[in-house]
């Protein structure tokens, strides 16, 4: 089955020069995968008829389908609808229809009409006009030697509404289009590089029909299995294998499939076996606890948490004793220990997790450097604690630490073995 290839093309100098975030490609790319549309690029650019004009014509030479955005409002600067009426040799009509949507929207809002607003309702007369029942600049799409151009307005509201009502089966229509089948699986726990010498055996024997992407984050990977044909079910079948075999290698670090993340699987085992959970936090700062309350119902297994940044508050509210941060210092594995027990203890949680360390930029010495940090983990059966060395960057140890908390956690929860760190009773 051919691939069907686009582009899709950004107008607008606000967005060019950094001034907006362009979300609408990124949203574009999402939704014509999940109709087995490839996009094989997205171009941003500037508010200029010659530039505009020399990018069609070289994405009409690539490509079977063009999606551009932007452009199509009444000001000077929307050029995007004449351009595109030069292109395809048109000539420019009101459409009656388009006009009187437009005369009802600036009636029911009690605004004045004005010439700029009645020329909206101007469209070349060889598009298909899509209506916009959301704003005044209906979509427009032009055919040109088998090839499909879609042209939509850059708000995305406006946008996603006509993208979603008129183009999926404009685009259906047009092209005999390939099922496309995901399966995420996520892991934590193991970089990247460790993870493909880990499966490289397993990839290596992927057929032509399935491809896998390798889609870092901070402390986490997520491994996108992609299959593609003419059998949805055929395919689904076939990821499903390859997902198994992959889970007898790697199941130790996998947390969840596809939209789960990380805070909501932890609370799905916290749910499973009945537990409960608190938090003391030093150099995380109560990001942690954010993070496991992002997920609706937490309330069912989060029972408080403790920011204690300075050493005052870890003696007063946690009862770390004043001995032992005097002797070992406060980002130390007794203090973390201390810390993860007594919040625990505080808030009759099952489980009390702590984080203490050198966030950064500064503070670090020759024995503990900036990105040293401690995270302990305790139940009522055992205390135990992981130290890290992380990075110079305040923003990235502070995710790190977290998401190495709610893995131990998660660790802790899946196997009733020791972890690798020190254990006290």
């Amino acid at each position: 089955m051919k691939h069907i290839y686009c582009e899709i093309i950004t107008i607008g100098d606000e967005i060019l020069y950094g001034h907006i975030l362009d979300t609408n490609a990124q949203w574009i790319s999402l939704e014509l995968d999940k109709i087995g549309v490839k996009t094989r690029k997205r171009t941003t650019i500037g508010d200029n008829s010659k530039n505009i004009t020399n990018v069609l014509n070289k994405s009409l030479n690539k490509n079977d389908l063009i999606i551009l955005t932007g452009g199509l409002g009444p000001t000077n600067d929307d050029i995007t609808k004449n351009c595109l009426n030069n292109f395809f040799g048109g000539k420019l009509v009101t459409n009656k229809n388009t006009l009187s949507h437009i005369k009802k929207i600036f009636k029911k809002r009690n605004w004045s009409f004005t010439k700029k607003n009645k020329d909206q309702a101007l469209v070349p007369n060889n598009c298909i006009i899509l209506h916009n029942q959301f704003g005044t600049a209906p979509g427009m799409a032009f055919q040109k030697n088998n090839k499909l151009i879609i042209s939509l307005p850059g708000v995305p509201f406006e946008m996603k509404s006509l993208f979603t009502a008129k183009c999926v089966n404009l685009i259906k229509n047009k092209f005999l289009l390939p099922f496309i089948y995901h399966r995420t699986i996520k892991t934590v726990g193991i970089g990247e590089s460790w993870l493909s010498d880990l499966i490289k055996d397993w990839e290596s024997n992927l057929d032509k029909s399935v491809s896998l992407a390798y889609l870092p984050s901070l402390g986490r990977v997520k491994l996108r299995l992609t299959g593609q044909g003419d059998n949805l079910e055929k395919i689904k079948k076939k990821i499903n294998n390859y997902e198994k075999n992959l889970l007898n290698i790697i199941q130790k670090y996998v947390y969840g499939f596809d939209k789960e993340e990380l805070e909501s699987s932890i609370g799905r085992l916290l749910i499973r076996k009945n537990k409960t959970i608190s938090f003391a936090e030093s150099c995380t700062g109560g990001f942690v606890s954010h993070m496991i309350t992002t997920v609706p119902g937490s309330s069912q297994y989060f029972m408080g948490s403790i920011i204690a940044y300075s050493n005052e508050i870890k003696m007063n509210n946690l009862n770390v004793k004043k001995e032992t941060i005097e002797k070992y210092g406060a980002v130390s594995r007794e203090v973390a220990e201390e810390m993860a027990k007594n919040v625990r203890q505080k808030f009759k949680s099952s489980i009390g997790i702590s984080t203490s360390g050198i966030a950064g930029p500064d503070g670090g010495t020759k024995d503990k450097p900036v990105g040293t940090v401690w995270i302990a983990y305790s139940d009522k059966d055992k205390t135990t604690s992981k130290k890290l060395i992380l990075t110079k960057r305040r923003d990235i140890n502070i995710t790190l630490s977290a998401v190495n908390a709610l893995n131990q956690v998660r660790i802790n929860l899946e196997s009733n073995s020791k972890s690798n760190g020190h254990s006290s009773k």
